[in-house]
């Protein structure tokens, strides 16, 4: 697979994707992950500081839920906006941040960085939404 924005000096491993449910390391931070199977559920490292993580739909539009799950004493914090609104996804620990499956579209991403305590939404294209 051709990496997304390969630049001088990112190693091979810059770019994963992911066809299983798993869990993250520390290790994956900085990494980009691209999902293009339905129903998978990522499960965030704990929080450290300076972590970041990049998740890329990479499926068929209308075909993947891509669901990211915090360790059970964090939470994902951020706004995401969509046409005409903005999802507030809260903070609220232990709760999963999910691209929702019939508006998924091919390309849709999410960043995230972690400050020791919490995931933020640094950026994001896309709907997403916090479970509820």
């Amino acid at each position: 697979m051709a990496k997304l924005g390969a630049k001088a000096g990112w190693n091979d491993n810059y770019v994963q994707e992911i066809t299983v449910s798993k869990t993250l390391a520390d290790s994956d931070s900085g990494k980009v992950f691209t999902v293009a199977t339905d129903a998978l559920v990522v499960s965030l490292p704990a929080c450290k500081a300076g972590l970041r993580l990049t998740f890329v739909n990479t499926g068929v539009d209308a075909n993947n839920i891509i669901t990211l799950s915090p360790q059970a004493t964090d939470g994902i914090w951020g706004t995401i906006t969509l046409a005409g609104s903005v999802v507030d996804l809260g903070g609220v620990a232990n709760k999963d941040l999910i691209n929702t499956k019939g508006t998924a579209i091919k390309g849709d991403s999410v960043v995230l960085i972690s400050d020791g305590v919490d995931w933020y939404v640094i950026s994001s294209t896309g709907i997403w939404a916090a479970e509820a």
